[in-house]
């Protein structure tokens, strides 16, 4: 009989999502006629814009001609789109980014996970708690883990608890670390960080030889003009840092699939025997061999994000979330509840009233006024007795939600 990959019987029962998934399946079951409103999953619920949408169109005739078909691309994405990302979104805010330097993939998810690939097993790993579940599986699936205890953290990891005692701002590890998972605007929290708390961390990377993976997902949803964007706006991040970004968020591309990470040249690891590699070499490598691109369909799509309209349509997009998340804020706060993030980014971090834990204020917020968010304790240890919600859903079903729970 075949054997099974052992490091997957160490991961906990469920993936928070799918066990998010499941607790609802089984109340709109039991419940036919509640009418339940998701602020759980961060999937966005708006059209994609027309530029994007329009382009795409252009996209699918250029297929049906024998002059404009394209059957495999390249596997870095096409020449055009990455040009268009590194002017518009690096190199417009001083980043010294190329062209050549950023991979289109079709989700940062995917390639945050991936990455593990071209890095060695003996790295010691730090993630913040709560944190993106998928950095922690990832390792676990890999190997790169021991077994989880009973709070749910795995042996070999190091955690970095993020609370509001500390501002939710991981703080530098007083022990050595190889690999650093950071991610601002934070999911779950909402959390930013400032360029000198990312000046800190680019200088212990450089100086103990680390390297950290830099997941800014949702970037574009920063409103304060003084946040760094991209952690190559620090100097000497790119001697020690990757960075990953999505259009999934800010251009409704979650079910068009299109994201991108950026591997600077010059960027080294060390090989068994001690001596140098240069990481873009070996990320090129893995994606030829394990990846065949993104559509040309969807690229073309992601190239109209950086027309004027695109970017007008963007940022209208952003602007109707974040009002999503200033109601959310507004009406927690005014129910009496804690309430963290929701100012830079899409999500607002809440403490859990009335002592109840994660879990147990998610049934009660999904049995008693049907609505779903995501329990803190699936996010990590530190995330117990926290919440978050999303704003990534319709004006009327977030102002419904909030005068459903301000009903409570």
């Amino acid at each position: 009989m075949v054997q099974v990959n052992g490091n997957y019987l160490k991961l906990k029962a469920g993936y928070l999502f799918p066990e998010i998934a499941r607790r609802v399946k089984a109340f709109s079951e039991a419940n036919p006629e509640a009418q339940v409103i998701r602020l759980g999953i961060g999937d966005v619920t708006e059209p994609l814009p027309e530029a994007c949408r329009t382009a795409m169109k252009a996209a699918i005739d250029e297929m049906g001609t024998r002059e404009g078909f394209h059957g495999y691309g390249p596997e870095q994405g096409y020449p055009w789109l990455r040009e268009a990302i590194a002017r518009h979104d690096f190199q417009s805010r001083g980043c010294e980014v190329s062209a050549e330097e950023i991979f289109i993939s079709d989700g940062s998810k995917c390639d945050s996970s991936n990455i593990l690939d071209i890095l060695g097993e003996g790295n010691r790993i730090a993630v913040t708690d709560p944190v993106y579940p998928v950095y922690v599986d990832s390792n676990v699936m890999a190997g790169r883990t021991g077994e989880a205890d009973g709070s749910g953290r795995y042996g070999g990891l190091t955690y970095l608890p993020i609370t509001a005692a500390n501002g939710f701002t991981a703080e530098i590890p007083s022990s050595k670390v190889d690999l650093i998972y950071l991610c601002f605007p934070n999911n779950p929290t909402g959390a930013v960080a400032s360029r000198e708390q990312l000046k800190a961390w680019v200088d212990y990377a450089r100086a103990s030889g680390a390297l950290i993976l830099f997941d800014a997902a949702y970037e574009a949803f920063i409103q304060d003009p003084g946040l760094p964007h991209s952690i190559y706006e620090i100097e000497g991040a790119r001697e020690c840092a990757i960075e990953f970004r999505s259009f999934s968020k800010n251009a409704g591309f979650t079910g068009t699939r299109c994201a991108l990470t950026v591997v600077p040249r010059g960027l080294m690891g060390t090989a068994a025997d001690g001596g140098t590699v240069e990481l873009w070499g070996l990320w090129n490598r893995r994606q030829c061999t394990k990846f065949n691109g993104v559509s040309y369909i969807v690229q073309r799509g992601a190239e109209a994000v950086y027309s004027s309209e695109g970017q007008s349509q963007v940022k209208a997009l952003i602007a109707f979330y974040m009002e999503n998340a200033a109601i959310i804020r507004r009406e927690l706060s005014a129910a009496g509840i804690e309430v963290y993030g929701g100012e830079q980014a899409p999500y607002v971090w809440l403490k859990t009233p009335d002592g109840l834990d994660s879990w147990g204020f998610f049934d009660h917020l999904l049995q008693r006024a049907h609505v779903v968010g995501t329990p803190g304790g699936g996010f990590g240890a530190a995330g117990e007795g926290y919440f978050r919600l999303s704003a990534f859903n319709s004006r009327a079903n977030v102002e419904e939600a909030m005068r459903r729970v301000r009903a409570l």
